[in-house]
């Protein structure tokens, strides 16, 4: 909040300073005589620049003010438009008719000052005519006309809008019509253009945070989608390994606690990937080939493990316990249904700029398993790498020659990761 206003305040001060030195480097260049001599006129000048840099800030602050108590960014195209053009003439009556009267009490205005310079002069003119201490005024007198009075009165008022009523007193009337309405129309349009800012950069500002909270809300689905998955993938693992295990207890006790130290490496590298996007695929094989383990000693001699593994694709990032849920899909769906076992059969390699992962397995997909019915650990697969990599990793499972089912996955190639 304090970081926000603090850069209000900065482009507050910015934007009207830059506009008031706009309007000294304008009075420099083309207007020096006029507005900067005497000294003392110079003086007041600046003086008159500073109330209306002072109006302009606090007018349009108090805009701003307004604008917060309407929720505007909440209103309809239509209201804003009415807002704008309201907003834009009351701020600029305040704006321009606050500094004019300030100006005017403090006693020091650049306008009174001027109006009495044209007083000078027009005593100097009535001198330099020869008139001065005449009644000339008078050109009217016994339904007579003196042009020569006539004409001196005309010449003075016309060149400082002074001139001497009938009783030979001084007085003013503006010969530049118009003078307080441009004035009050630029003020009006330097406001238009701080509210068009200030509502266009709040509008693209709400569009950015909308988006950044999109995002963010998108990025928490993502996660609780992954976690839920994992969620369902770990305890399905323990059960199917706990099985293996009790099947060895009494048959090979010694077996068994090998087996459950293979296990409790499993479940800490199960623990630790729960928190990870990706891992290297070393990891993930040094869990495969502790379950494969596991899972021989349940099946023995029925059970035939071939490892096909380009050492270049080690060090590849895939989703943590991907591998090891399609090796135990293979199991499930493949070696356990037959009764003499089965091969499996785990490829990694690099083709085509992709790497693909192959997990191979002796049986047969039925026709309602291959309509996408195979289990939760294939719908798994599917939605994790429609989740991390956005449709650029293709995922399918079919039959192949021999009696075989193979699940393949290609994803991208990415940079190598530490599996140090």
């Amino acid at each position: 909040m304090y970081k926000n206003s603090l850069r209000y305040w900065i482009c507050q001060i910015a934007g009207w300073g830059t506009w008031i030195l706009l309007n000294i480097i304008i009075v420099y260049q083309f207007a020096a005589e006029y507005f900067l001599k005497p000294e003392t006129k110079k003086h007041l000048f600046f003086f008159s620049l500073f109330l209306v840099f002072l109006w302009s800030v606090l007018s349009t602050h108090l805009l701003r003010v307004a604008l917060k108590k309407l929720n505007w960014i909440k209103l309809t195209s239509g209201k804003i438009a009415l807002i704008f053009i309201f907003g834009t003439l009351v701020t600029g009556v305040v704006a321009f008719y606050g500094a004019t009267y300030t100006e005017h009490l403090s006693g020091y205005s650049f306008d009174q000052f001027e109006i009495n310079e044209r007083k000078t002069k027009a005593e100097d003119l009535e001198k330099e005519l020869k008139i001065n201490g005449t009644a000339y005024y008078n050109y009217e007198k016994n339904s007579s006309l003196d042009s020569a009075g006539y004409l001196a009165s005309v010449k003075i008022k016309k060149a400082t809008s002074w001139y001497r009523n009938k009783e030979g007193k001084w007085q003013f009337e503006e010969q530049r019509k118009g003078r307080e309405l441009q004035g009050f129309i630029i003020e009006c349009i330097m406001i238009s253009l701080w509210l068009l800012i200030y509502l266009v950069w709040h509008y693209i500002e709400k569009n950015n945070k909308d988006r950044l909270d999109k995002l963010r809300l998108e990025g928490v689905v993502k996660s609780l989608e992954l976690k839920t998955i994992k969620s369902h993938i770990n305890p399905h693992f323990i059960f199917n390994a706990l099985n293996s295990i009790r099947a060895l207890v009494d048959e090979n006790p010694e077996r068994a606690r090998t087996a459950i130290t293979e296990l409790s490496n499993i479940l800490r590298s199960s623990l630790k990937a729960d928190t990870l996007e990706t891992v290297p695929l070393q990891q993930e094989l040094d869990i495969v080939q502790d379950y494969l383990a596991l899972e021989h000693m349940r099946f023995e001699e029925r059970l035939s493990i071939e490892m096909d593994i380009d050492p270049e694709t080690l060090a590849q990032p895939l989703p943590p316990m991907m591998l090891q849920t399609l090796v135990e899909n293979a199991i499930k769906h493949g070696i356990s249904k037959n009764i003499d076992g089965g091969l499996i059969r785990v490829c990694s390699l690099f083709k085509n700029g992709q790497h693909e992962l192959i997990v191979q397995n002796s049986g047969h997909l039925t026709e309602l398993k291959l309509a996408g019915n195979s289990g939760f650990g294939i719908q798994s697969t599917q939605d994790r790498l429609n989740l991390l990599y956005q449709g650029k990793a293709l995922f399918e499972i079919k039959n192949i020659a021999g009696n075989m089912v193979e699940s393949k996955i290609i994803m991208p190639a990415l940079p190598a990761l530490s599996f140090s």
